[in-house]
């Protein structure tokens, strides 16, 4: 069983920001106004929380959601999110968002390779609870579809870089 021991501190970093970064990629793939983008965003804080909350949660999600806690890491992945962001245009957001989960992927195939397949799994779901955070299209959300197909492709494009067998919607 994996834990933060396991991994160098920059990629510790890159891995607890991971959950962040799945949600960036779908907001990115299909922006959805003002307040689609904060439902978005929130889910994958919220995706934090419930496996923090999750007795029955892998050891390595339960590690990244507790390890939140602390500044240091906090300020890590602060960092590791200006190194992979900054300068970055909207619409290159989505591109690196999904490059930086190839990387995560790689990083948990070479450190946690038991845990990677759950780790891998969770991040899927972060991803698709973040496409069905907000609907998509139609006016003040009426109207809409629940997941755009800018949406199912993104997924389908963060299932690949995952190289997980998650299910997309």
């Amino acid at each position: 069983m994996a834990t933060k021991a396991n991994f160098t501190p920059e990629e510790w970093a890159r891995v607890v920001a991971s959950p962040m970064v799945a949600g960036i990629a779908i907001t990115a793939a299909d922006p959805s106004g003002l307040w689609g983008l904060m439902k978005e965003s929130m889910a994958s804080g919220w995706a934090l929380v419930e496996a923090k909350q999750n007795a029955n949660a892998d050891t390595l999600v339960k590690a990244v959601a507790e390890d939140l806690a602390d500044p240091t890491t906090r300020d890590a992945v602060r960092h590791s999110f200006q190194n992979r962001f900054k300068s970055s245009q909207i619409s290159d957001v989505k591109q690196k968002a999904i490059d930086e989960l190839r990387g995560v992927s790689a990083i948990l195939d070479a450190k946690a390779p038991d845990d990677a397949p759950a780790f891998k799994g969770w991040l899927g779901s972060v991803a698709e609870k973040t496409a069905e955070a907000s609907s998509e299209g139609g006016f003040l959300g009426i109207g809409g579809v629940a997941v755009s197909d800018a949406e199912k492709a993104t997924l389908a494009e963060i299932t690949s870089a995952l190289g997980s067998s998650h299910a997309a919607v």
